[in-house]
This record gives C-alpha cells, sequence and structure tokens, in this order.
C-alpha cells in the first residue's frame, strides 16, 4: 500500500517552493516513512553544498515510522560538515523539545519557531 500511494504523489513530505537554491524547505503531514525521506529529502540534501534547512511541521503530523527516524539520524550524520543552519517552525511542542534537546549536537544553527513566525523563519534561513 505505501508504494502504491508514493507511485500516486501521496507524499507527506513535501518539497516548498519560493527559496533559494541553497535552501532545503520541505513540509511534513500524517506520518513519515522512510520512503519519503528517500523520494523527496535525500536527493534534495545530495543536491546542496552548504544546507539550510527550512522545515514546517504541522499539527496533523503523526510520527515516523521507525525506519524513518533511522533515515533522518543518517541524513543528519552522513551531511554533518555541510549543515550551516536548520530552522523548524511547528506548534506541535514535543518536537520543539526534541529540537531544542538535540540542537547542541548539531554544528550549525538550529532554531525553533512557532507557526505563527512562519515568516521570520523564512527570514532567518534565508539571511546571509
Amino acid at each position: 500500500m505505501r508504494w502504491i500511494a508514493l507511485a500516486c504523489g501521496d507524499r507527506r513530505i513535501k518539497i516548498l517552493e519560493g527559496f533559494p537554491d541553497n535552501v532545503v524547505a520541505a513540509s511534513s503531514v500524517g506520518r513519515i516513512i522512510r520512503q519519503d525521506y528517500d523520494a523527496v529529502l535525500i536527493p534534495r540534501v545530495e543536491a546542496t553544498a552548504k544546507i539550510r534547512c527550512y522545515y514546517e511541521i504541522g499539527t496533523d503530523f503523526a510520527g515516523m515510522e521507525p525506519g524513518a527516524v533511522w533515515e533522518d539520524f543518517r541524513l543528519g550524520v552522513e551531511y554533518w560538515t555541510r549543515w550551516e543552519r536548520v530552522a523548524v517552525v511547528t506548534d506541535v511542542a514535543w518536537i520543539a523539545h526534541v529540537v531544542n534537546a538535540f540542537r547542541i549536537l548539531m554544528p550549525g544553527q538550529i532554531r525553533v519557531f512557532p507557526t505563527s513566525e512562519k515568516e521570520t523563519a523564512r527570514a532567518w534561513i534565508q539571511a546571509p
């Protein structure tokens, strides 16, 4: 069933338009699976030299399957020296807490913004 949904374009991670080439901008809905990373995020990250990531996670986010958690971890470690900035936009409290707890482990700057400050987050991720 998952492959059918992915083949039909029913992605749970969507790339957002209107950002510079050095910003991997995405939004998440529903429950994220490994194939979402493989098909959507990993190719964008691989194509970006110094990575800035803008990530919107809405209240309809339903978590991640273990394979997606692994891909998220692997992506962070494999491109460790290329992460420059990450802006996480969410009103989901537990996500904000997790990001804030782990941001000391990341080499670049990481900030969490509430959804009401989406435009501030967009400006911050694109600022020189």
